[in-house]
């Protein structure tokens, strides 16, 4: 299984805003696009690629199955819907959205589910976000870890998360973390900026070059050109063992994302 390790996310991003942002990612050298359902942006994701010229196997398409959709009279419907907006006949990765206790989710029927639309060829690869240790594991169980190509999780220089990562690296679960800049929090921390001007580089491409130098996919989304090709460019910095434990001394549980009904208890 082959998780990319950089790629776009398209969080928050709607309209013409997430059409640029796509089209100019793909232009400056991107080739893995993270969507979801929730996001309500599939067709204009879907558009963005169809009019960038971008052939389609040279892509790594990314969604989510929202809650909503995690009966199984939904899912597998909805996830055909997904792949018409976004003019595909199959992503590369499917994930289940949240694991959403509170309401009662039964998360082995979803699993289950999800594996069965792996098996349609719906989806060449299938994973879940925002799952916490327990549950990971309860994810290993029902459906086999060969089958868990990711969890997605909040992760920052500020959110370590370092019990979960640990776990699902000796698991083989690939981490991708999102949210990897902490809404722009980080891109002011003086520790960073510190390491930032020792390199010639951007506090942003220092956060996203510890989350790569841990083994983390990243996703971070921008609309601006220079900002997109610039995270690009995160990928070529390396920072030492004493810069990578300097950045991890800013662990502080800064949790940016924590949706009462859908999160879990967290590690």
């Amino acid at each position: 299984m082959h998780i990319p390790r950089f790629g776009l996310g398209t969080f928050r991003l709607k309209d013409q805003v997430v059409i640029d942002s796509v089209k100019t990612a793909l232009e400056v050298g991107y080739r893995a696009i993270d969507t979801a359902q929730i996001y309500d942006n599939e067709a204009q994701v879907g558009q963005a690629i169809a009019e960038s010229g971008v052939a389609r196997n040279e892509l790594f398409l990314t969604t989510k199955i929202w809650v909503d959709n995690f009966s199984p009279e939904k899912f597998i419907p909805s996830l055909k819907n997904s792949l018409h907006k976004l003019r595909t006949d199959a992503v590369n990765l499917t994930l289940m959205h949240w694991p959403a206790p509170k309401m009662g989710v039964n998360i082995t029927e979803v699993l289950q589910l999800l594996l069965e639309a792996k098996q349609q060829g719906l989806t060449e690869q299938i994973g879940v976000s925002n799952f916490n240790i327990a549950l990971t594991q309860q994810a290993i169980d029902v459906i086999g870890k060969q089958h868990i190509a990711t969890n997605q999780v909040e992760l920052s220089p500020y959110l370590q998360n370092q019990k979960l990562a640990d776990f699902l690296q000796t698991q083989d679960i690939a981490v991708t973390s999102y949210m990897t800049l902490a809404y722009g929090k980080v891109l002011h921390d003086p520790v960073l900026n510190v390491i930032a001007a020792e390199h010639q580089a951007s506090s942003a491409q220092v956060a996203l070059a510890w989350a790569l130098q841990k083994g983390f996919a990243v996703i971070p989304s921008s609309t601006q050109r220079e900002h997109l090709l610039h995270n690009l460019q995160a990928q070529a910095l390396q920072l030492s063992a004493e810069e990578m434990q300097q950045i991890a001394t800013l662990e502080r549980n800064g949790r940016e994302i924590n949706p009462e009904q859908l999160a879990p208890v967290w590690d």
